[in-house]
């Protein structure tokens, strides 16, 4: 019997993708199966998958032993985004740093990474068909998407795959850059290219056909499918917080949107949070990205223990997975309770721009989706917070947008946040009892925004911690409708909104 393992430790997205249906066994942080036996005794392969293990230096010594001796016994070794980099030689996570932060891989391949974000879909060429993944398969188009802010190769070893991205550091910079490396065997490939294998079905048949496994695919799958939901159950990893769901859902998930006064406001932190929050309640809740950065969904997904949907990402102008009006199709029937739609930068970001829809309350807008207003007081002072909240109101007002509720995020001082949280209610009409103060978090190596170094084990814990305390996280599904598309703005017309 074929066994295909998973390497599961903090930081690991485990099913971020499903890997063409191939995992049947999870391999813990210590090198073993949960039958107790060593991976290298057990396995015919094993696959790495992304997250932040590079920076939460969650790769054991006995799971870095067990890779090895896989390699050393031959066997196939896929790693995916973070797990590329465990098979590198070394990252440089230290993207806003002054001084490189270097972290160190098992060097089985040959390349180094250095910060270079991507994240949007990509089509890619196969260039050497010499490994066991890519036999045959030479000038082959294969597709998927970037999700990465280490996405700078160099490479000493077999270049594989070259992907043809469109942006870059949030620009528009077309480029073909590395984004799959092999050792010289052909046995150990490493990628950027999430969905390679659940996408491209001809690479899966090549590790099936290697392993003479072709004819047990079916009985791979149904093994696949017992994994995925035995891991589904935990929040988080290495937990041990089961909770299980509702049995019921219903068939259309209302939807309800955070949207920030601006970059930082905590939206990327506060979902983790509440979905972790909501989980433990039995509540299923999708977590939406306005816009192509889908890295802000990673905390969420974390938590959830679910996959990245080509519906995660809300498409802006051109940037972007889906539009709306698909994604509130796409969501139906698929067992949430809840979507929560996280807005990119201000509210207001990009209203202007005459590529409509190209901000986040034009989307909100054009769904009818209700709106938690999120201010950071931290910048600017808590006063200075509740002037730009009410102003954000006072436009989403005019645009026919409902603002159901306010978040006034690291605040410190109650009697203060009495005062703006009366001010807020007087003028914007909404509930006293719908504005929530959310005090700072103490969070070690948080970093400020996911492209910042950031553990993901630490960051869902923090966010998970403070959500419980300061917010009633059920009123977020008693506020939330189902949503409704009722077209967009024109140009013409969010101008007469915004100047009037």
């Amino acid at each position: 019997m074929t066994k295909i393992g998973i390497l599961e430790s903090l930081g690991s997205l485990t099913l971020y993708e499903h890997f063409g249906h191939l995992p049947t066994d999870l391999v813990k942080s210590d090198g073993t199966l949960e039958n107790g036996k060593k991976a290298h005794e057990e396995l015919d392969a094993l696959i790495i998958p992304g997250g932040t293990q590079v920076e939460s230096e969650s790769l054991t010594p006995e799971a870095a032993e067990e890779i090895r001796l896989i390699n050393d016994n031959d066997g196939l070794i896929f790693g995916m985004c973070a797990g590329f980099q465990l098979l590198g030689k070394q990252v440089n996570v230290g993207r806003n740093s002054p001084v490189p932060i270097i972290r160190k891989g098992l060097g089985l391949l040959d390349v180094s990474f250095e910060p270079l974000i991507n994240t949007n879909r990509v089509e890619a060429d196969i260039v050497d068909d010499s490994t066991i993944f890519t036999k045959g398969l030479k000038d082959t188009k294969v597709n998927g998407f970037h999700c990465h802010t280490y996405g700078k190769i160099e490479s000493n070893d077999k270049n594989v795959i070259y992907s043809n991205i469109q942006r870059s550091n949030y620009k528009y910079k077309p480029e073909r850059v590395l984004s799959g490396v092999a050792n010289k065997k052909g046995n150990v490939l490493g990628t950027t290219l999430h969905g390679l294998l659940d996408n491209n079905i001809s690479v899966v048949n090549n590790i099936l056909e290697h392993l003479d496994a072709v004819d047990e695919y079916d009985d791979i799958q149904q093994r696949n499918k017992v994994l995925h939901d035995k891991v589904f159950k935990e929040i988080g990893v290495e937990t041990n917080n089961i909770a299980p769901l509702n049995q019921s859902h219903p068939e259309v998930p209302p939807m309800i949107m955070l949207m920030g006064t601006g970059s930082e406001s905590g939206k990327t932190f506060l979902a983790s949070g509440i979905v972790g929050a909501l989980r433990e309640k039995g509540i299923h809740t999708y977590v939406i990205k306005v816009g192509p950065d889908i890295r802000d969904l990673s905390p969420s997904l974390y938590v959830n223990r679910e996959k990245l949907h080509e519906y995660a990402s809300i498409k802006i102008s051109n940037i972007g997975f889906t539009p709306l009006e698909e994604v509130i199709e796409q969501v139906k029937g698929k067992g949430y309770d809840l979507v929560l739609v996280e807005g990119v930068m201000s509210a207001v970001t990009g209203l202007l721009n005459k590529k409509t829809p190209y901000s986040t309350a034009e989307i909100a807008y054009a769904g009818n989706i209700p709106v938690i207003m999120v201010s950071s007081v931290s910048k600017g002072g808590i006063e200075t917070s509740a002037i730009d909240i009410q102003a954000h109101i006072d436009l989403l007002n005019k645009m026919d947008i409902q603002t159901k509720g306010v978040i006034l995020n690291r605040t410190y001082d109650p009697e203060i946040v009495n005062e703006v949280s009366e001010f807020i209610s007087k003028k914007s009409g909404i509930s006293r009892d719908n504005i929530w103060s959310i005090s700072k978090a103490k969070v070690e190596n948080k970093g400020r925004v996911p492209e910042d170094y950031l553990q993901l084990e630490n960051f869902t814990k923090g966010a998970m911690d403070v959500v419980k305390k300061d917010l009633p996280v059920e009123k977020f599904l008693e506020l939330a409708q189902v949503p409704h598309f009722r077209g967009y703005l024109s140009y013409e017309e969010i101008c007469d909104l915004y100047k009037n």
